[in-house]
């Protein structure tokens, strides 16, 4: 907005704030993706993740890696991934480097979703989740760092 010197210019605000949140579960060994979209980021939703990755990868042993997120520690959520048998690990705080998750959304928002003036966040949602899935599992692994020498859990996987 711009207005002459010494004006007040008048900007519109709508009060509208919509967003959508995405979920992003990947499988270190072998490349396969769970993707969740949702409206909102809080603990129900974070659960319905949780009992989507039990139902995906039954019978595993399931460690996930999150950032302490409050829908993540909550007492619900903990209580709900123990009895799923998952177990959950806290990545260091402000560390979103260790996170291989992170690295495939930073290739989505400048490979898919960079320079769109006014998003539909709806359709921005699908392209996110078509181009995640439409990676082949070496592609996703090799996104999200998880390929590299110097990945922090080469040893374990």
């Amino acid at each position: 907005m711009w207005a002459r010197i010494g004006e007040q210019a008048c900007v519109p605000i709508t009060g509208n704030r919509n967003k959508r949140v995405l979920y992003g579960v990947l499988n270190v060994k072998t490349g396969t993706v769970l993707l969740h979209s949702a409206n909102v980021w809080n603990q129900e939703e974070f659960q319905k993740v949780l009992r989507k990755i039990r139902r995906t990868w039954r019978g595993w042993h399931i460690v996930l890696f999150l950032d302490r997120g409050s829908p993540h520690k909550a007492k619900g959520s903990m209580s709900l991934a123990s009895e799923l048998g998952i177990e959950m690990r806290w990545l260091p705080v402000a560390c979103p480097e260790l996170n291989p998750v992170d690295h495939l959304w930073r290739h989505v928002k400048q490979d898919v979703l960079a320079n769109e003036p006014a998003p539909d966040l709806d359709v921005s949602m699908e392209r996110a989740c078509r181009y995640i899935l439409g990676l082949t599992s070496e592609q996703r692994l090799r996104k999200a760092g998880v390929l590299s020498d110097t990945f922090w859990l080469r040893k374990v996987i």
